[in-house]
């Protein structure tokens, strides 16, 4: 007996060390800075759903929405970040589909006193029948929890590829109006300093020259707060692609997106369930919590230990046999842990029931506001159209001395507000649709037109 269990322990020494894992280090980068250059990011792009087939990602001829939105999705902090958590989930999941081990109990007693014709010793092999009964649930639920955990992985790369969107469409209309303001800024510069050499000459009041002195004020902190808003947004920009704040890039080709008929929209609101990844991962949330819920009511029954024994006294009688132990549900009988499941799962419905009507709502809220976006643009634009045609008109008029120098003035200052007004409501209604797109979980594989 004692060769079999000498042996015994070197087998399972064997096979313990076969199977172990092997401790590998993993230094942290104290050196780690952020990409300065778009050519430092490698992407492939056949490889991403959100790129139209056929699309090229070349960074040296500049940047159009989708290349953004590629570099978003490739090289996000938070999206590398969420991707590690990804990572633990499948570990988690391929856990909890391993079976419980056996227990093996060997132990050896030497007499040290009394009558004794030998060493005791004895051999126990136990397993837990309790764990492995709603072990199928166990593995049910961490399946459920790790594509929960895709979904919303999948979720967020959608609302990343929705925020690059917005920022691009702010970056590209901030650079237009700043172009705009500096202009309006320039002309006034010039009509103040034309109008100051006929103060010297006494053609010109002083009260004039302080008013036209408080205009070009007024429109330089208005161009300021256009840079401003501008350079937030293009280090936002940068933020998002995971670049450092002084790397530069030009944005090419339009904002404009392909809208979608009211039909269209009625259908993707009526799919939402099936088709938006925060809603479907909330749903397998459900599914894995439930699957807890009934594996805390299978605890509740007896905990039911087996074993088989082998043992011999110091008398030199051997015994052969089992034993089974139970735990008895008198106190406990997992009633905590069935209503913590219980209220989970509760929580998680309700959950998946507040943000499907938010989502309804919120598409909804924007349709409102796309309908009172368009007439604004619309009537904007005509006022545009006329103001333009108007200071034409005032400029043959100036040169033939029939108009004087105030009004053109006041005309074309009205006409940068119109422009400036113009190209704001534009960029609203541009994002209001990103928002829209993202909402109905169309993120990804919506199109852009480019000039």
């Amino acid at each position: 007996m004692k060769r079999f269990i000498i042996r015994l322990g070197v087998c399972l020494e064997a096979l313990l060390l076969g199977a172990c894992a092997v401790y590998r280090p993993l230094p942290l980068d104290t050196r780690a800075t952020a990409p300065g250059a778009v050519a430092d990011i490698t992407i492939d792009a056949r490889a991403m759903a959100l790129a139209p087939r056929h699309h090229v990602f070349d960074p040296s001829h500049g940047l159009d929405m989708t290349d953004v939105a590629m570099l978003a999705v490739t090289n996000d902090p938070q999206l590398k970040l969420a991707r590690d958590e990804r990572g633990i989930a499948a570990a988690q999941a391929f856990a909890a589909g391993l079976l419980p081990d056996p227990v093996l109990d060997v132990s050896r007693a030497f007499p040290t006193s009394g009558p004794a014709e030998a060493s005791a010793y004895g051999l126990e092999l136990a397993y837990d029948i309790n764990a492995l009964l709603p072990h199928s649930l166990a593995k049910r639920a961490a399946v459920d929890s790790t594509r929960a955990v895709n979904l919303n992985l999948l979720w967020m790369e959608w609302q990343v590829v929705g925020a690059s969107r917005r920022l691009f469409i702010r970056v590209w209309y901030g650079e237009r109006m700043l172009a705009l303001a500096r202009a309006e800024v320039r002309r006034l510069a010039q009509h103040h300093a034309a109008l100051v050499q006929a103060q010297r000459h006494g053609d010109a009041p002083s009260a004039a020259v302080d008013a036209d002195r408080v205009r070009l004020q007024s429109v330089r902190s208005l161009r300021d707060g256009i840079e401003r808003r501008a350079l937030h947004a293009r280090q936002g920009l940068n933020a998002l692609l995971g670049l450092s704040p002084r790397a530069r890039f030009k944005l090419k080709g339009t904002t404009r997106m392909l809208g979608a008929s009211a039909a269209a929209i009625g259908r993707a609101l009526d799919a939402l369930p099936q088709r938006r990844p925060d809603l479907l991962a909330l749903q397998a949330g459900y599914r894995s919590e439930d699957a807890r819920y009934r594996q805390a009511v299978w605890r509740q029954f007896p905990a039911i230990d087996i074993g088989f024994t082998r043992a011999r006294g110091t008398d030199r009688v051997s015994t052969r046999g089992f034993n089974v132990a139970l735990t008895l549900p008198i106190f406990n009988r997992n009633r905590g842990n069935i209503a913590i499941e219980k209220a989970t799962r509760l929580a998680l419905r309700d959950e998946y029931t507040v943000r499907l009507v938010d989502a309804r709502s919120g598409v909804e809220r924007i349709l409102q506001e796309e309908r009172l976006l368009s007439r604004r643009r619309g009537q904007l634009a005509k006022d545009v159209d006329a103001a333009a045609r108007t200071l034409d008109a005032l400029h043959a008029g100036l040169r033939r001395g029939d108009v004087s120098q105030a009004v053109e003035l006041k005309i074309a200052s009205n006409c940068f507000a119109q422009r400036l007004a113009l190209l704001s409501a534009e960029e609203t209604m541009r994002e209001q649709q990103v928002a829209l797109q993202t909402l109905l979980g169309g993120g990804r594989r919506a199109r852009l037109t480019v000039d």
